[in-house]
């Protein structure tokens, strides 16, 4: 189960990011498709290493990212759905890949 290393990432992330001991309202996570994450059980990873320490009311907002891909050789971007990376308008398969593969921490929220 990788959502536990990824849960005990963001919470390293927060310890790197927050210095003192303010207490951190809200952590907003973008998780494009292709990681492979399971949200409910990454939400449960999260909630059990931070249970009895200073991030156990923390908030873990995460934010699912679509994929989404260009196409070279008609220049749409479509939204790519399973894994046929092919273009919705000209059913082309030279696309290149826009999002939907993001793991990243975009926001902490603090309370002084």
């Amino acid at each position: 189960m990788h959502e536990l290393s990824i849960a005990e990432n963001i919470v390293e992330i927060i310890n790197e990011n927050v210095t003192g001991h303010e207490a951190v309202m809200r952590v907003r996570i973008k998780i494009g498709k292709l990681a492979n994450v399971v949200l409910d059980s990454l939400e449960f990873c999260f909630r059990a290493i931070t249970k009895g320490t200073r991030f156990e009311n923390t908030k873990l907002e995460i934010e699912n990212v679509n994929i989404l891909a260009h196409c070279s050789r008609c220049g749409v971007d479509s939204e790519i759905e399973g894994f046929l990376f092919q273009c919705k308008s000209c059913y082309g398969t030279d696309v290149e890949l826009i999002s939907g593969n993001e793991l990243k921490v975009v926001e902490i929220e603090i309370n002084n």
